[in-house]
């Protein structure tokens, strides 16, 4: 092998790498020659899994080993997995390397650059595919379950404060929606024309929504009826009042559908808001509300308050009001109530047995829909129970607080300051997840409860329950079998002819016989499905989001692939591509403050076409103070420091935060910070912000090692940024493995200070918390972590692999001679993701700057690596690495470390 020749260009950039004193006088070959006489292998193995298709599934895949110029600043070409260099022993070396970019994407403002920064080639570890790290499939017809109609696509989180939609119902040629403002309809005819918003004008959430007619502004809308005798559309509303809506609206047809529309006819129903509302088959409505109460509304009352014109609306609201009928005092005698006086959530009729049932949190209550009396009040196990309403339980008793008394130990030898800061950190967070945990305890729901009831074509009563068990009952109130096809909360149901359909909080929707066996199980939103509705041969969801799809009613079926396969082909006509750069910066601040000029030589000489910036930091803060009241901070959930605030405001400034960028979000914990940034000309594209702490640190406890993430969505994809400080040490090498382990499993995202609530939704927070709750026992195979769900996934931060086998000197040896390739075999990481223990089939760049570890303070160059008594052997600690799922690579991937002066202030 031929000496390494240093281009003029680059000897300004390595002279920074040489220590301002002179290097001792060394021995006649260097550990670079040394290494250089040594038989080399121009091919090294390593296992590469989904990768680019040079090599057959079948084959095993191999990556080049370079020397010192291949893949670096030598610029040796590689075509067609070949190089053009001077190996001349014709194998062919399979390896990763992302495609050329295409001469007519280079335009802009950008194309020609002679600064452009080349793309490297990628080593991918072993591993992926299986278990949590296979990637998931994203396209735009899914593969994975039946085609459907995006009657509402899904909007970004933010754009729907005070229009979430809460509850749909479904006619024959209507889909009606009642959200926090109010209600909205689409005409199923008008489903696949192109949205063009409200009044012609595009509002933000609703861009590429079908086009749909809103009404005036309301209290928002919990639950809808369909009255198709009367043409009516009823909702139930927050502020207590039910209205009644016309189905053919005389403003639909025309051309000017700006004007919203108004309701028929309103009455105040109850104090609180009005749960559910059905009607019998006798005529008469019946609506439930808070703390118990059911209220009757006669047929005749509402009959003749319908004829009224509508300039008599107030005469006609006062006609209704004064026919209700209150049936909890009908049941109360000398105080004694018959039933519950929990919310009654829902109320089913039983036109075939003419009666009606109340569902409440943990009990049911069946009436005769004719006498309107009450017949029976039973649980959810399905026990009659005789009734004594008693006030509110206490929560559980708190636990006894009796001082307990210990002998005393026996004296031991005195613990260095870090063992009684260790012990001091654990005691702190004990007592605090200890208090949580009583705290919690006390307001634990059963899991039992009842989230959703309907009525199947043979007449028997289906519940869903939030552990996921569906029960079937008779006319009667029998509980007759039970099944669980999934551990999942049921949120909603819906029958259409000899089916019956489940939404789940996770997002599913199965299909179910009327003997409860399952036919069909897909995936329908990223999100719970909280309500379903039949009509117009679709069976529509909606998710939490608010984000609508109707599924036709024959699928699953044979036309499903056929449709399928249509769309597949006819892809481009309806799909968009769009490219976003992404820069990933991570830094390990040790408890230091960046001058200015560092951050914007970090920083803002890489933003110029960067689109998104993630940045994470490690170190911010530090100490057995801060960490223990970190832990207890995040214990009720705060979370932040001071000086994590002055980062974020440093980054922003560096960016030009005010007039370029938009700060997405941020997360800490104890020393870990992560930012997100995005470019003002794409910001509403990306939205739907979530955050994530998971801590490693003594005893999965303490945030000084652990890994915080953002989640955001960006034109349509998820895209998943974790920050991680992993175990150190040299030989730690399994601990750090561990912690990767743990963090990819167990991170769970939340909505943070996101305006949105499941609650908003009307889905019910308890099945949200069962939702992201990560200690829920789930077999099914499908269920998968949040960041295995994610289309990318990017890991970095201070990982803390070493390079081993080699010796303080040696390493510095190669680093004066740049000789990166040699190093790249000591590097623990590259090793453990080549055996498939870590980052599973994730990707990083070909390293081809010298190592980030261990520098002292302003000391750059070789100079400043530490030389003191423990000359702690430079590594490659800091990396960035990433995960994405789509299967071929439009994207180019560069690794870079710039030079920074004068860091640490």
């Amino acid at each position: 092998m031929d000496s390494v020749i240093i281009e003029p260009d680059e000897r300004e950039a390595l002279a920074s790498l040489v220590p301002a004193h002179p290097l001792p006088p060394r021995k006649t070959h260097s550990y670079v020659e040394q290494c250089e006489q040594k038989p080399h292998h121009p091919i090294r193995k390593y296992s590469l899994d989904e990768g680019s298709r040079s090599v057959t599934s079948d084959s095993e895949a191999v990556y080049f080993d370079s020397s010192d110029g291949e893949f670096s600043t030598e610029g040796v070409a590689i075509v067609d997995g070949r190089t053009s260099g001077e190996r001349g022993n014709g194998e062919e070396c399979g390896f990763v390397t992302p495609p050329s970019k295409p001469a007519s994407q280079g335009g802009g403002n950008d194309g020609g650059r002679e600064d452009d920064i080349e793309s490297l080639p990628e080593f991918i570890g072993a591993g992926g595919g299986l278990d949590v790290f296979k990637v998931p499939v994203r396209a735009a017809v899914n593969p994975g379950r039946p085609p459907c109609l995006e009657l509402r696509p899904h909007p970004l989180r933010e754009t729907q404060t005070g229009k979430f939609l809460r509850n749909i119902a479904c006619t024959e040629s209507q889909l009606w929606a009642g959200q926090e403002n109010g209600v909205r309809f689409w005409n199923l005819e008008e489903a696949y024309e192109v949205g063009c918003g409200l009044g012609g004008q595009v509002r933000r959430g609703d861009e590429d929504t079908a086009p749909f007619h809103e009404s005036v502004p309301t209290s928002p809308a919990l639950c809808l009826l369909v009255d198709h005798g009367n043409r009516l559309v009823w909702t139930g509303h927050k502020d207590g009042k039910i209205r009644a809506w016309k189905m053919n609206q005389p403003n639909t047809t025309t051309a000017d559908d700006s004007k919203p529309f108004k309701e028929r006819l309103s009455w105040q129903a109850h104090r609180g808001p009005v749960n559910y509302i059905v009607i019998s088959s006798y005529g008469d409505m019946w609506s439930c509300s808070d703390g118990g109460v059911i209220k009757i509304w006669t047929l005749d009352s509402l009959e003749k308050s319908l004829v009224l014109k509508l300039e008599e609306k107030h005469m006609a609201a006062l006609l209704v009001e004064r026919s209700g009928i209150d049936l909890r005092s009908q049941v109360t005698v000398n105080g004694t109530c018959s039933i519950s006086s929990s919310d009654v959530k829902f109320l089913l009729v039983d036109t075939v047995k003419a009666k009606v049932w109340a569902v409440q949190h943990l009990s049911f209550s069946l009436w005769d829909a004719q006498n309107k009396e009450l017949l029976k009040v039973f649980n959810i196990d399905g026990q009659v129970e005789n009734r004594v309403d008693m006030p509110p339980t206490q929560g559980q008793q708190v636990e006894d607080t009796k001082a307990k008394f210990f002998s005393a130990p026996k004296k031991e030898k005195s613990q260095g300051f870090l063992q009684r800061s260790r012990h001091a950190i654990m005691g702190a967070a004990g007592a605090v997840r200890r208090a949580a945990t009583r705290s919690a305890g006390a307001f634990a729901e059963d899991t039992r409860k009842v989230e959703a009831i309907a009525i199947a074509a043979d007449g028997s009563i289906w519940t869903g329950s939030m552990n996921g068990v569906i029960a079937q009952w008779d006319g009667n109130g029998s509980r007759l079998r039970e099944v669980n096809h999934h551990q999942q909360a049921v949120l909603c149901f819906c029958t259409f002819g000899d089916r019956i359909y489940v939404g789940y909080s996770s997002g599913y929707i199965q299909v179910l016989d009327l003997g409860g066996k399952l036919i069909a199980s897909w995936v329908s939103h990223n999100e719970p499905v909280i309500k379903l509705a039949a009509g117009g041969g679709f069976i529509f969801s909606l998710a939490t989001h608010g984000g609508v799809r109707g599924w036709y009613v024959t699928s699953p079926g044979p036309l499903d692939s056929l449709i399928r396969t249509e769309l597949s082909q006819k892809e481009m006509a309806y799909a968009r591509q769009d490219s976003v750069k992404i820069l990933i910066g991570t830094w390990n601040v040790g408890e230091g403050r960046a001058s200015r000029g560092a951050l914007v030589s970090w920083l803002g000489s890489a933003v110029s076409d960067v689109g998104i910036v993630a940045i994470g930091l490690q170190e911010v803060d530090m100490g057995a103070g801060f960490l223990a009241m970190s832990t207890a901070k995040e214990t009720v959930g705060v979370e932040g420091s001071a000086v994590g605030q002055w980062w974020l405001d440093a980054i922003g400034n560096a960016l030009d935060e005010r007039n370029t960028f938009e700060r997405m979000g941020s997360r800490q914990l104890a020393g870990l910070l992560i930012s997100l940034w995005v470019r003002k000309s794409i910001r509403t594209h990306v939205g739907d912000l979530d955050v994530a702490a998971v801590p490693c640190g003594f005893g999965r406890a303490i945030g000084n090692k652990g890994g915080v993430g953002l989640r955001i969505r960006v034109y349509d994809r998820i895209m998943c940024f974790v920050n991680c400080h992993l175990a150190a040490h040299l030989e730690a090498v399994t601990r750090r493995n561990a912690d990767f382990n743990h963090i990819y499993r167990s991170m769970v995202f939340s909505k943070g200070q996101s305006v949105y609530t499941a609650a908003a939704a009307g889905a019910s927070t308890s099945a949200q918390a069962l939702k992201n709750n990560p200690n829920t026992n789930n077999s099914t195979e499908e269920e998968k972590s949040h960041l295995a769900s994610a289309d990318l996934v990017a890991f970095f931060g201070d990982f803390n692999y070493r390079l081993f086998g080699i010796t303080y000197d040696e390493a510095r040896d190669f680093i004066s001679h740049r000789s990166f390739d040699w190093l790249r075999e000591k590097d623990q990481l590259r090793q453990e993701m080549n055996e498939g223990k870590v980052f599973q089939g994730m990707r990083e760049a070909l390293i081809t700057f010298p190592p980030t570890y261990k520098f002292e303070k302003n000391k750059p160059g070789l100079g400043g690596y530490d030389s003191g008594e423990k000359k702690r052997i430079p590594a490659w600690c800091d990396r960035v690495i990433y995960r994405d799922n789509q299967s071929i690579s439009y994207t180019e991937c560069s690794l870079k470390c710039p030079v920074v002066s004068s860091t640490i202030m």
